[in-house]
């Protein structure tokens, strides 16, 4: 396959990143292509170069977004990034990092009374749905991009989304989710649980089917009375979650959000990202560009590698100097690793011809500091 002769538009991050119109960029895509190093850098580059007062919100559990910007921990609340240089944009950056459980919890404590959260937090059921509840690390992304685009104290908000196996977990499980914790339903679960009984557990079979290990921890009595007991306290207050989903869903949707597509040069990447740009068109949500990290460049571009390789060849031959050799010879496995890399970007490109991309070459060691995001910034915002 030869790549497209037509190069995909050039995506101008500066131009996002400047606009005080977009509020809200989304860094989404497969998992491992750099999606977290790629929302910092934008961020830091938010808050540098176009002195806007700008929140990343990470969901990778791991420490690289925290060690790369000099922190030494990251939680539910954002933390302000100290040694950056806004004196002249006077920009500010904070980050932070979603925690589910806690991000549950102050839902809880915002829609009742410190009694009623008390029994909530109690209550086994709530703590397997608030710790391992398929969809919920994502519905919580979306609860607090909602608070923190609520509080109106962001000029940019920054969402690295969820690690998760797919990228469309992150716009399908909160629709689960908050169908699932829907006033109706809960009443719907709620009559039986009143009532005991045999059907009582055919019911819970069919309803809690993620629980299935959690329930089997809870026998008889005890299991009617937890869950008759959850039922009922969420009944009460969590009629708003779909509401609220929704309310989300239409800010994903709107002028303001801009949605970047993060993918490495590999067939499974791209593949996921294409899917995700598919399906973002479907929903009618803003997709701004690809960013393809980790693109090999060749300094010597006219050189291709058959060229390389049969000039190794006739150099080795007439006895010429080994380390010239040697050079023409990795000079040709860049060659074609950097043709395959443009063959596998190009099956984007030819399918979305109008999605501006950018590619950002690889660097030749992990980016763990202020610095290397800078770097990274720079390339990604490139002309």
């Amino acid at each position: 396959m030869v790549p497209s002769e037509d190069p995909a538009p050039q995506l101008d991050v500066d131009q996002i990143l400047a606009d005080p119109g977009v509020r809200i960029v989304v860094c989404c895509g497969a998992g491992g292509v750099g999606k977290t190093t790629t929302a910092a850098a934008l961020a830091l580059r938010a808050a540098e170069q176009h002195g806007r007062r700008t929140v990343v919100l990470t969901i990778d559990p791991a420490r690289r977004l925290a060690q790369s910007l000099g922190l030494t921990e990251l939680d539910n609340t954002p933390r302000q990034v100290k040694g950056i240089d806004v004196e002249a944009s006077g920009g500010e950056l904070h980050a932070m990092m979603l925690d589910m459980k806690r991000t549950f919890d102050d839902v809880v404590l915002q829609h009742t009374d410190p009694a009623k959260a008390t029994e909530i937090f109690a209550n086994p059921f709530y703590q397997a749905m608030s710790s391992t509840f398929a969809g919920t690390q994502e519905y919580m992304a979306m609860e607090k991009l909602g608070q923190l685009h609520a509080r109106g104290e962001w000029d940019l908000i920054v969402v690295d989304t969820p690690p998760s196996r797919s990228a469309l977990d992150f716009l399908d499980a909160p629709a689960r989710l908050s169908r699932f914790l829907d006033g109706r339903m809960l009443r719907l679960l709620l009559a039986p649980a009143r009532t005991g009984g045999r059907s009582m557990f055919s019911f819970v079979t069919a309803s809690f089917g993620v629980f299935s290990k959690v329930v089997q921890k809870v026998l008889g009595a005890q299991l009617l009375t937890d869950l008759s007991g959850f039922v009922a306290a969420l009944d009460s207050m969590f009629g708003g979650f779909r509401q609220r989903a929704e309310q989300t869903y239409r800010i994903l949707q709107a002028g303001e959000t801009a949605f970047l597509l993060v993918a490495a040069p590999e067939p499974d990447a791209v593949r996921e990202a294409a899917y995700f740009a598919g399906r973002l068109r479907e929903e009618r949500m803003p997709l701004a560009g690809l960013v393809l990290n980790r693109v090999h460049t060749l300094t010597v571009g006219s050189l291709d590698a058959a060229t390389s390789l049969a000039a190794a060849e006739r150099l080795a031959e007439a006895g010429g100097h080994s380390g010239t050799v040697e050079v023409l010879r990795a000079h040709a496995v860049l060659a074609q690793q950097a043709l395959r890399e443009q063959q596998v970007g190009a099956r984007f490109t030819e399918a979305f011809p109008e999605v501006p991309a950018v590619s950002v070459p690889a660097q030749p060691a992990d980016v763990h500091d202020v610095d290397g995001l800078r770097t990274i910034g720079v390339a990604i915002s490139r002309p």
